[in-house]
């Protein structure tokens, strides 16, 4: 006859620090999406037009010269 063997009950596992890492991890990838999310909502559409408002000042005018000339244009 073989001895009978002892079982000794098994200890329970501790499972919430895997429900804390798991929570932890899931937090975790909420908050980079939501900082994706922001980052490409914070960058402007560069497929539309553009516009640009200048405002423009006359140059001053030169003196006209005083000297009077003629140009004399011959036709065949």
């Amino acid at each position: 006859m073989t001895p009978e063997r002892v079982r000794r009950p098994r200890r329970k596992r501790r499972r919430w620090p895997l429900y804390v890492l798991g929570a932890v991890g899931i937090a975790v990838v909420f908050l980079a999406g939501i900082g994706l999310g922001q980052a490409l909502h914070d960058n402007p559409d560069t497929s539309g037009t553009q516009t640009l408002v200048r405002t423009l000042h006359p140059l001053p005018l030169v003196p006209v010269a005083r000297n009077t000339v003629t140009v004399t244009v011959t036709s065949r």
